[in-house]
């Protein structure tokens, strides 16, 4: 097929633009900015276009489809273009139900922890020897792009993510994927840009489940009372399955969990990637892997990139850093490095990045997130408040949201860097938390300058 990109340096768009011509397709791209890592990823694939910018002229009755970011406008001009010409459009998640629409379809969607249960699920299926397609938010060890497209493999595997699926289709990205068997993570509000109030978010997460093919199979945290109470008053003609809390314990900074296999020691930690395990392993058993194929396998999982990555460690000192931004991955973040390092001094900061968490009337839901950190600190870049359009922010009103008086709050990333500096000291755990990138930082650098 000849596609073309409409958007191409987008995370999930990019790696979908390589899947495609490792395929054998042609295909061409257009962007008004690509940022790292896409750029280097899309040059080595000979996929970055040769200059930024719009180009309606890329846009002919010879291609097959273009498909559609969500960073594009909808007046964009090579949409319209499409539009005119009578182009077929695809958005990404349109497109990948297009190719999975004869195969068994698994989705893992949630608020939090959608990434890290999918990483999962891909690892222990590549070990069993099992062939699958995919698509994760996330570079994964022992996988080279985040999305897999074939012709013989029978499964495919869903990240769910419930934000937008293109300028010109307003409906939440996991709304396409219709899947036979689905695992939700949990709720707790987010995209307060596209969801105005809780209810509509929740009811994102209601339609998600009437759209299960028949006969199809529900796994849920019973931990998430919300959750809980939305699948079992949702419809009878599925199967239900809940999941909770392992048993485990931490021992010398290890956590081991206790199976019927025995104990099995984990590279991964917190509770929350405790119960992502279990929410897992119920997946997998699903799709044929047994409970010991299963624990003998997960305990090589090293988790997603910048999901409590190690960055660097030395001497009793760590830096990780994590894409926790919402206030329920916050609090989740600090907890299991708490729990898992309860005798080191923890210091965390967290970026403000997204509409929500830079949108004042939002800041009360961070309220108490930072209480388990020795110290903290929050950092935003004003320019990204301007970016989204957004009220000023003050420093003040941040203070106020995260309700603790002793954060330290920056609007200047070398300010912040200075702050973190003077709290090196032996023995202790830094926290870096965004779904940014903490205005350009040079994470060798920082590693140097604090541990």
């Amino acid at each position: 097929m000849k596609l073309h990109f409409i958007a191409i340096g987008g995370s999930a768009m990019h790696n979908l633009a390589i899947a495609l011509k490792q395929n054998g397709d042609i295909v061409t791209g257009s962007d008004d900015e690509i940022f790292e890592p896409s750029r280097s990823r899309l040059e080595s694939y000979g996929l970055l276009p040769a200059q930024t910018g719009w180009n309606p002229e890329k846009i002919t009755t010879n291609l097959d489809a273009v498909i559609l970011g969500m960073h594009a406008r909808a007046d964009n001009p090579e949409l319209l273009k499409a539009q005119e010409l009578g182009v077929k459009i695809f958005s990404y998640p349109e497109f990948l139900f297009y190719h999975s629409r004869n195969k068994k379809r698994v989705v893992i969607g949630g608020s939090h922890g959608k990434t890290t249960i999918t990483g999962m699920v891909m690892h222990v299926l590549k070990a069993a020897g099992m062939d699958f397609d995919y698509m994760v938010g996330s570079k994964l060890k022992d996988f080279d792009v985040m999305v897999r497209l074939s012709d013989e493999a029978p499964l495919m595997i869903f990240e769910g993510d419930e934000y937008l699926t293109s300028p010109i289709d307003r409906r939440p990205k996991f709304h396409w994927y219709r899947p036979h068997l689905a695992l939700l993570s949990g709720i707790a509000w987010d995209h307060i840009n596209v969801f105005p109030t809780f209810d509509n978010y929740i009811d994102q997460f209601r339609k998600f489940i009437e759209l299960i093919e028949r006969n199809g199979k529900l796994i849920y945290c019973s931990g998430d009372n919300l959750l809980e109470e939305v699948a079992i008053q949702s419809r009878d003609d599925i199967q239900k399955t809940a999941y909770a809390l392992p048993e485990y314990f931490i021992r010398q900074g290890v956590t081991f969990i206790e199976t019927l296999e025995g104990l099995i020691a984990l590279k991964v930690f917190g509770r929350h990637n405790l119960m992502n395990i279990n929410g897992a392993r119920l997946l997998c058993h699903e799709l044929g892997v047994s409970d010991h194929e299963f624990f003998e396998a997960i305990a090589d999982f090293e988790g997603a990139a910048n999901r409590l990555e190690l960055v660097t460690h030395h001497d009793g000192s760590r830096l990780y850093k994590d894409f926790a931004h919402a206030p329920s991955k916050v609090r989740a973040t600090i907890r299991a490095v708490r729990e898992q390092f309860p005798r080191h001094r923890l210091v965390a900061c967290l970026e403000l990045h997204t509409f929500s968490s830079l949108s004042k009337e939002f800041l009360n839901e961070y309220h108490g997130s930072f209480d388990m950190a020795d110290e903290g600190c929050v950092f935003f870049n004003p320019h990204a408040v301007n970016l989204k359009r957004l009220p000023e922010l003050q420093i003040d009103d941040i203070r106020k949201g995260f309700g603790n008086k002793k954060l330290s709050i920056f609007d200047d990333s070398q300010k912040m860097t200075g702050w973190l500096s003077r709290q090196k000291h032996s023995g202790t755990v830094f926290l870096m938390m965004s779904s940014g990138n903490f205005d350009g930082i040079n994470w060798n650098e920082l590693s140097t300058k604090l541990v």
